[in-house]
């Protein structure tokens, strides 16, 4: 019994939590340096990955740092130029940032310079 709550618990901690349908926005109300300011953005949530596509058709990806109202600040990660407040869409795509590990690295503790 307790092994099957363990396999239940590891199943639920690997599950892919995606929302469908990803929600798109184009509601940029403001940039400053790294971070932009979406307006009207209906369930984002904290430490989400969103994808911006630039009106030249590049992208980048940024992470949610806050949300307050039906306002989300996002920290852009390959920085802010060309973002257009009319033009640039932002997609939530409902996930958060994920790092692959190796197996060598479980169970290991670093102080983050190694």
């Amino acid at each position: 019994a307790a092994l099957a709550g363990a396999q239940e618990q590891a199943r639920a901690v690997t599950r892919n939590y995606v929302t469908n349908p990803r929600l798109t926005y184009r509601t940029v109300c403001g940039v400053n340096g790294p971070l932009v300011v979406l307006d009207n953005v209906k369930f984002a949530q904290y430490a989400e990955i969103v994808n911006f596509t630039l009106p030249n058709g590049t992208s980048r990806s940024g992470q949610v740092l806050e949300v307050v109202g039906s306002k989300a600040i996002v920290q852009v990660f390959e920085g802010t130029s060309g973002i257009d407040a009319k033009k640039t869409s932002c997609e939530f795509t409902g996930d958060i940032l994920r790092t692959p590990v190796s197996e060598d690295m479980l169970g290991a503790l670093g102080n983050g310079l190694k």
